[in-house]
């Protein structure tokens, strides 16, 4: 799989933790191995630019999804095929303000933003109840079993 992550950020962020969540995510959506996907931090007044341009609403936002084919999540039998994922754009600033008011950690909330961006290049979405039910649930296995591989490190 390649995973380029790109820090544009002034915040220092652990890339090898999200590039290891990258992988782990794609092969549970069993994305094929030579599937791409585009990581970049940026600071809020970039995400604030890319904000207003593509969704026309006004601050920084926390994650931002641009998908490239319109892969979708594959089978253990048939995966996804081979092709450009599309990038994910990660605010750290905004994120460490979310963080804080979660009470946990800059890294988790980049990892479950990391997580979210993913499934929304695979399609999903959380516009309805149903959609958000489905997406919320696939995130949040992601993220558990993500943690569990990563204490087995």
């Amino acid at each position: 799989m390649s995973i380029e992550i790109n820090n544009e950020s002034s915040i220092e962020v652990d890339e090898s933790a999200l590039q290891r969540l990258a992988v782990y995510a794609l092969d549970m959506m069993h994305v094929h191995a030579d599937a791409e996907l585009a990581i970049v931090l940026v600071d809020e007044g970039a995400m604030e630019q890319l904000h207003v341009q593509w969704m026309d609403e006004p601050g920084p936002t926390d994650v931002l999804s641009f998908p490239m084919d319109e892969l979708r999540p594959g089978t253990a039998e048939e995966p996804a095929p081979p092709g450009l994922l599309g990038d994910v754009v990660l605010c750290p600033q905004v994120a460490e303000t979310q963080a804080k008011a979660a009470g946990h950690a800059l890294l988790d909330e980049l990892l479950l933003l990391t997580t979210h961006g993913i499934l929304h290049l695979l399609g999903f979405d959380h516009a309805d109840r149903d959609e958000e039910k489905e997406m919320f649930g696939i995130q949040r296995d992601i993220l558990v079993g993500f943690s569990m591989q990563e204490r087995r490190r």
